[in-house]
């Protein structure tokens, strides 16, 4: 994967697993305040905590860091750890690998992250891929619209991530009835292209919906053909005070956990002092490990102990440059096949060192 983001050039960022707490938590609201373990510094008697999700660190390092100008793309790969799991059989040590896009705030970025998501999903052999595609700006577009208080807001985020469709008609009551409609329907655009003809027809006519459902549209067609299933979901949200437009999570057969999430969080770079439209994603590489087809191995190969042969140096050296796995059969331990876990050998045949297996020549 890490090779497919070069590819695209991504560029590699390792940051630190413990730092400041403010520096790993400013911008991501509340979201992963619950999920952070924390610890005092010893040297400096501040809090620190031991990161729970890299992609704010990675926005910190475009906005402080490099400080470039420009469109600028990042990826990593690193172990997170969760105070709190994120479910019942979940783990607690994640372990994350993502890409995420700086510098651009058009659509065209969240369909070129999209499409690498997709497509390093795809090098793994998982199978019938489906996309849930949300965009939190609608709900935020009917917040502004109705001139909803704070409070109540945040009551009306928890009730449609948990989809209490009673419990939000209860809680809009008192609304005007343009406000109230549009919420209530909102638990019920989930689906296929029909809920974008739905929003448009039925939302109120607001520019922020009317984008963000032309940009969801936009980007299910620039990936089709990459899922088996794609469906829009327009009560999600998931990372609302982290997020600030498209959200996106993808899911195989058999899992009913999204094994990669992502969107677009304009506002993180913000809070870093340095406002840059970002998006991207991050895969659960457990998970991928667990659903990606098991590859069938060559079998390793017991090569013998010849210091002074530069020939069978020179065929152990070409084997492991093509990835072939050559483990030494060092004195004291000749011809153990079974102990160094081998399936294959070299043999000297005539003047070439050659691979054999159960007494057959490959």
């Amino acid at each position: 994967m890490l090779d497919l983001f070069y590819g695209h050039g991504y560029e590699l960022v390792m940051p630190p697993m413990i730092e400041y707490l403010e520096s790993l938590l400013t911008g991501t609201g509340h979201d992963l305040d619950l999920k952070t373990f924390k610890l005092v510094d010893q040297l400096s008697g501040r809090m620190m905590g031991v990161r729970a999700d890299i992609t704010p660190q990675v926005a910190r390092i475009d906005a402080h860091l490099l400080n470039r100008e420009g469109v600028m793309r990042l990826c990593y790969a690193g172990n997170v750890i969760h105070a709190l799991p994120s479910g019942i059989m979940r783990t607690r040590e994640p372990v994350q690998i993502g890409a995420e896009l700086y510098g651009h705030s058009g659509v065209e970025s969240d369909v070129e992250i999209q499409q690498l998501m997709l497509t390093a999903l795809q090098t793994t052999g998982i199978d019938a891929l489906h996309l849930d595609l949300g965009h939190v700006a609608v709900f935020r577009a009917l917040v502004r619209y109705g001139e909803i208080e704070r409070e109540q807001e945040s009551e009306l985020f928890q009730i449609l991530q948990n989809k209490d469709v009673p419990a939000l008609r209860e809680a809009t009551r008192d609304m005007p009835a343009a406000v109230r409609d549009a919420l209530l329907l909102l638990p019920s655009l989930y689906g296929g292209a029909e809920v974008l003809e739905r929003a448009r027809r039925y939302l109120p006519q607001l520019p922020e919906i009317a984008a963000s459902v032309d940009q969801l549209s936009t980007v299910s067609t620039a990936i089709q053909g990459m899922v088996f299933e794609l469906c829009f979901d327009l009560a999600e949200l998931r990372g609302y005070y982290y997020h600030s437009g498209m959200v996106f999570a993808a899911y195989a057969p058999g899992h009913s956990s999204a094994i990669a999430r992502g969107g677009r969080y304009d506002e993180v770079g913000k809070a870093f002092g340095r406002a840059r439209p970002a998006t991207g994603f991050t895969i659960d590489l457990r998970d991928v490990a667990l659903l990606a087809p098991a590859s069938v191995p060559k079998g390793r190969i017991a090569a013998p102990y010849l210091p002074g042969d530069s020939q069978l140096a020179r065929a152990i050296e070409k084997l492991r440059s093509a990835g072939e796995v050559v483990v030494i059969d060092l004195p004291g331990h000749a011809n153990n096949f079974h102990e160094l876990n081998c399936a294959r050998h070299l043999v000297k045949r005539a003047a070439d060192w050659v691979i054999e297996s159960m007494n057959k020549e490959v």
